[in-house]
């Protein structure tokens, strides 16, 4: 009896579940080690904020895929990996042992220069604790004339983030006031400079003061590289990640980041039996963005080799597409299309985008699997 571990239930380990409950093994013991019993998808988060969508509508059930894939569910959180002896231990102090490991855990919010601000700092990251805090965050804005909601962020996700949260703030009927604080590298910076302006006209029009400044908190608010301030009664970051600090002493062969260096099969570098995806992750053979829809696109490679080289079959390398299609939500019903040197925007973007995160979360229901 052979075992896999899977650490993590990230986008990229939905299509092994899947694959494992499709090419069912008596000799391959499987196991999940993830801190909760469903994923979040983050591209629905903030059209939940906005209040398009149930929090139900954005949640795949972990639990139910694992059953059908006869995989046992371990909800917790891993905290080492030690790939000399095989091993995974838990925040539980449960300790594994593995023949084969995948990791698809994700990155951490790299949050250090907002930590100052204590309890007005909410990290969209993990995104369940976030789900958690948002409503008290709501409730907190009715109760207080002028609240002021600061976000960190020049990414996407920041943007995403800042328009949903205008929205659900001016539909509680708050009298708010709202922040972007984005780096000196400016707004959407890897993307077009088209998707920039389209971007920069949604929040003027909504009243959205945008700062480009480098930024650290205090307990007041944010304090920015020109030497003003903005007071703040929440922060959110929507900053950048950083590898998993764990992963410094797994043995493991990393990048200069700190991320697990795999090649095209995502195989680690160093280790023939781990396996990693997503934000966990760096591809060393090409220059990869770190994105959900790399994560989502290397699944079935990912679910592929796993099998493979259980069975001792040649692996499979994932080829990652030239542009990668961006949709951004950015008001109701309302979105922004980013494919290069290509964008769009329109309802009808966002109705594509709505489809395309719909079917997604359809597609790891008990009835597609």
């Amino acid at each position: 009896m052979r075992r896999l571990i899977l650490v993590g239930g990230g986008h990229a380990h939905l299509f092994v579940l899947r694959s494992l409950a499709q090419h069912k093994s008596d000799n391959l013991e499987v196991i999940l080690i993830t801190p909760s019993d469903h994923l979040t998808y983050s591209g629905m988060l903030p059209g939940w904020i906005a209040g398009h969508y149930s929090l139900a509508e954005c949640r795949i059930n972990l639990s139910r895929l694992a059953q059908a894939a006869n995989v046992q569910p371990v909800f917790d959180r891993v905290t080492e990996v030690n790939a000399s002896q095989k091993t995974v231990t838990t925040q539980q102090g449960r300790l594994f042992s593995y023949d084969l490991l995948s990791l698809d855990c994700g990155s951490e919010g790299n949050t250090s220069m907002l930590e100052a601000a204590g309890e007005k700092l909410l990290a969209v990251r993990p995104i369940d604790d976030f789900c958690a805090e948002w409503p008290r965050v709501l409730e907190q804005a009715k109760d207080k004339p002028d609240y002021r909601l600061v976000v960190v962020g020049g990414g996407a996700a920041a943007l995403e983030l800042a328009l949903a949260a205008h929205h659900a703030l001016l539909v509680a009927g708050s009298k708010r006031t709202m922040e972007l604080v984005v780096s000196e590298a400016g707004l959407l910076s890897e993307h077009a400079n088209s998707v920039q302006r389209r971007a920069k006209r949604q929040l003027v029009k909504r009243g959205i003061a945008v700062h480009q400044h480098d930024a650290a908190a205090t307990r007041q608010g944010v304090l920015m590289s020109d030497g003003n301030s903005i007071h703040a009664d929440r922060i959110i970051a929507a900053t950048g990640a950083r590898a998993p600090q764990w992963l410094k002493s797994s043995g493991l062969h990393l990048d200069e980041q700190g991320y697990i260096a795999v090649d095209g099969r995502h195989q680690s570098l160093s280790h023939p039996d781990v396996f990693a995806a997503g934000d966990v992750c760096s591809r060393q053979d090409v220059n990869l963005a770190r994105s959900g829809v790399h994560a989502v696109h290397a699944g079935p490679i990912l679910a592929k080799n796993l099998l493979a080289r259980l069975n001792g079959q040649e692996l499979v390398t994932y080829w990652p597409r030239k542009r990668s299609l961006y949709l951004i939500a950015c008001k109701p019903h309302y979105a922004i299309a980013s494919w290069g040197r290509f964008s769009a925007e329109g309802s009808w973007v966002w109705r594509f985008k709505n489809w395309i995160d719909r079917r997604f979360v359809r597609e790891f229901s008990l009835r597609k699997i």
